[in-house]
């Protein structure tokens, strides 16, 4: 299995990232990738419609709003992956919060390097994003 992870320090409230990026349909408000997100299944499942236009389907497997975090599954992507499990979290930091995005998953189709580092920038492109969007400038 190959993990990923990347986190990022706002000098922002837990509570005030939590209530921007703690919907799981929410990603269209601070990851610009994402152009839009439509909920299905309850709210359960999200489907993502990628810039280029390709399209994401991802489960959500457990949702914690006291401790700000959720879990999700991909269960379709124009990514390299598969048994794919993330997790997105934000806790509170001495100087705001932390944001932390992590996966488990296998390389599906390529070497896992290359798997590895397409998340690594998916995932740091997204946190520079989101700091970005609460116009956080001194965020680490």
């Amino acid at each position: 299995m190959i993990h990923v992870y990347a986190s990022i320090d706002l000098e922002h409230p837990a509570e005030q990232v939590w209530r921007l990026i703690g919907g799981f349909d929410s990603l269209p408000k601070w990851l610009p990738m994402i152009t839009a997100s439509e909920a299905g299944e309850g709210g359960r499942v999200r489907t993502l419609t990628l810039e280029d236009g390709g399209v994401i389907v991802e489960r959500l497997q457990v949702f914690n709003e006291q401790e700000r975090n959720y879990r999700y599954t991909i269960e379709r992507a124009p990514l390299p992956v598969r048994g794919y499990l993330a997790t997105l979290q934000v806790t509170a930091w001495e100087k705001g919060s932390r944001v932390e995005w992590s996966s488990t998953f296998e390389a599906d189709g390529v070497p896992e390097a290359e798997a590895k580092s397409i998340l690594e920038a998916t995932y740091a492109g997204g946190l520079n994003a989101l700091k970005e969007r609460l116009g956080d400038v001194h965020g680490a």
